[in-house]
């Protein structure tokens, strides 16, 4: 055994100041039934619900050996689990890339879902987004019909992650 007790000790000090809602990388140890087992580092394997690793067809996305993103629900459950969401750790990704856009004015890319009144919602990273009906195009649009389900390029105006709140411009690209 090569490390010592001071060096496994310091290691253990570093993994005990994760914090709820931090993001950390995993291992997939296997994939089970309704659970994939991952290996965070913690002080033992955690079980994720197998939907949250699982495509809009419903594929597996993973197998054992991948590393993926989780975030940290709670270190300590009552039960002695550590609770983890990758879930949570994708949209966490996606405000971020949400975030970087509206900072550097790049434009990303959102599949229009519904009419709401005065717009469009808009799916951008699994994120709901707001596009108004007057920044649809450069000229006013009556009816929204052809906009629907159409996957599009908008640039982000206004962000506000308390609130749950984006706001698209599909006129700013056009």
């Amino acid at each position: 055994m090569s490390e010592s007790f001071a060096d496994l000790f310091e290691e253990s000090l570093k993994r005990s100041e994760m914090r709820t809602g931090e993001v950390i990388t995993a291992e997939v140890v296997r994939v089970e039934h309704n659970h994939v087992v991952v290996n965070a580092g913690l002080k033992s394997e955690a079980y994720v619900p197998i939907e949250e690793f699982k495509n809009d067809k419903g594929e597996l996305e993973v197998q054992a050996g991948d590393f993926v993103s989780v975030a940290i629900g709670s270190v300590e459950n009552g039960y002695g689990d550590t609770i983890l969401s990758r879930d949570t750790a994708k949209r966490l990704a996606s405000w971020m890339s949400l975030e970087k856009a509206l900072e550097s004015g790049d434009f990303v890319t959102g599949t229009t879902s519904g009419k709401v009144k005065g717009g469009l919602t808009v799916l951008v990273n699994g994120i709901r987004a707001f596009l108004p009906g007057s920044l649809i195009d450069t000229r006013p649009i009556k009816d929204l019909t052809p906009y629907e389900n159409k996957t599009l390029e908008f640039k982000v105006i206004k962000l506000d992650r308390k609130r749950n709140n984006v706001v698209l411009s599909r006129r700013a690209v056009v």
